[in-house]
C-alpha cells in the first residue's frame, strides 16, 4: 500500500538479484525464518510480474489458509453488524471463498467485471504518487502476502486480508470505485508533494478508517477497519468527529495501533459530496498537512 505505513517491512533486491524482506524486531515474523523466506518469494514474484498479465500464482501454506478461514469467519459476522450498506454490497459482488485464500488474479477478474478496476501485485512499499496515480487507470496495487499467524486479528501492514477483503470489496462496488478513480485523477493533476500528502491524509480518514451514519447508527466504511477483527470491536470507542478537511490535515494517523479519532459522514451520499468537493478544490497551494 502507501508510504505512510511506517511499519511496512521494506523489500530489498541485491545486485545479485536476491530479494529479501527486512522485519523490525517487534514484527511477529522477526524470529520466523520460514515466514521470512515465504514473504521474500512472494515479493520476488511481484517484482518479476509483467504489467498487463494476471498476478502471479502464490502457493499459500495451510497455515495461511487457516488464518484466512479464521479471520474470514469472524469478519463476516462482524461485517453484518458493523459494515455499511455500500461495503456489504461490494462484499456480495466480490464473493470471496470462505475455505481458502483467493489468488489475487481471481479477485481481480471479479472486480474487473463489476467496475473495470484490476488488482496488480505490489512487492512492498509503493510510493505515494505511484500508488494513488494508478487509481486513475483503475488499477489498485495490492500485496499478496498474509499476516503472521501469531497475530491474525490486527496487522499494521496491508496484507492480502486487508487488500482483498477491505479494498477489494470497495472496488467491487461502482460508487466506491468511482471515488478511488477520482482520487487517482486528482493526484495525477497535482504537482506539489504537500498537496498529494493532503489527499493521502483525507483518503486515510475516509476510505481507510471512515465511518458513515445509517438508520440512526454509525457503521464502518473504511477498508482498514473492515479488515481488522480487533479494530471493528474498538472503533465505537474512538472520538468520532464530522467530516472536516482541516481537522484531518491537522491530525496524524496511526498504523501501528487503533486510530483514536475517526471521522463520520452523515450518509454515503454526504461522503461522496464531501470527497468530490474536496478533490475538485484541492490545488498545489492548498494548506500543508501537519506533521
Amino acid at each position: 500500500m502507501f508510504k505512510e505505513a511506517t511499519l511496512y517491512s521494506p523489500v530489498i533486491k541485491e545486485d545479485n538479484g536476491i530479494v529479501s524482506v527486512v522485519f523490525s524486531r517487534d514484527h511477529p515474523g522477526y524470529n520466523d525464518p520460514q515466514y521470512q523466506k515465504h514473504r521474500a518469494a512472494i515479493a520476488d514474484a511481484a517484482l518479476r510480474h509483467v504489467p498487463g498479465r494476471p498476478a502471479p500464482y502464490i502457493a499459500y501454506t495451510e497455515e495461511e489458509h487457516a488464518t484466512w478461514r479464521t479471520v474470514g469467519a469472524e469478519l463476516t459476522a462482524k461485517h453484518r453488524t458493523y459494515g455499511c450498506r455500500e461495503f456489504l454490497a461490494g462484499v456480495e459482488r466480490l464473493a470471496l471463498p470462505a475455505d481458502r485464500l483467493p489468488q489475487l488474479s481471481e479477485a481481480s477478474a471479479t472486480i474487473r467485471r463489476a467496475t473495470g478496476f484490476t488488482l496488480s501485485p505490489a512487492a512492498g512499499l509503493v510510493g505515494v504518487r505511484d500508488f494513488y496515480g494508478s487509481l486513475a487507470d483503475r488499477r489498485f496495487q495490492a500485496t499478496q502476502y498474509v499476516r503472521h499467524a501469531s497475530m491474525p486479528r490486527f496487522s499494521p501492514e496491508p496484507d492480502m486480508i486487508h487488500e482483498v477483503v477491505g479494498h477489494g470489496s470497495h472496488l467491487a462496488n461502482p460508487r466506491l470505485a468511482a471515488l478511488y478513480e477520482l482520487i487517482g485523477r486528482t493526484v495525477r493533476r497535482l504537482e506539489s508533494d504537500e498537496a498529494v500528502a493532503l489527499v493521502s491524509r483525507v483518503f486515510w480518514f475516509t476510505m481507510e478508517s471512515g465511518l458513515v451514519r445509517e438508520d440512526g447508527g454509525v457503521k464502518a466504511l473504511g477498508a482498514s477497519l473492515l479488515s481488522s477483527c480487533a479494530e471493528l470491536e474498538q472503533f465505537r470507542q474512538a472520538t468520532i468527529r464530522p467530516l472536516d478537511v482541516a481537522a484531518m490535515a491537522a491530525l496524524p494517523y496511526q498504523v501501528e495501533s487503533y486510530q483514536p479519532v475517526l471521522f463520520c459522514a452523515d450518509s454515503f451520499t454526504h461522503l461522496e459530496d464531501f470527497l468530490a468537493g474536496f478533490l475538485a478544490a484541492v490545488t498545489d497551494d492548498s494548506p500543508l498537512v501537519a506533521a
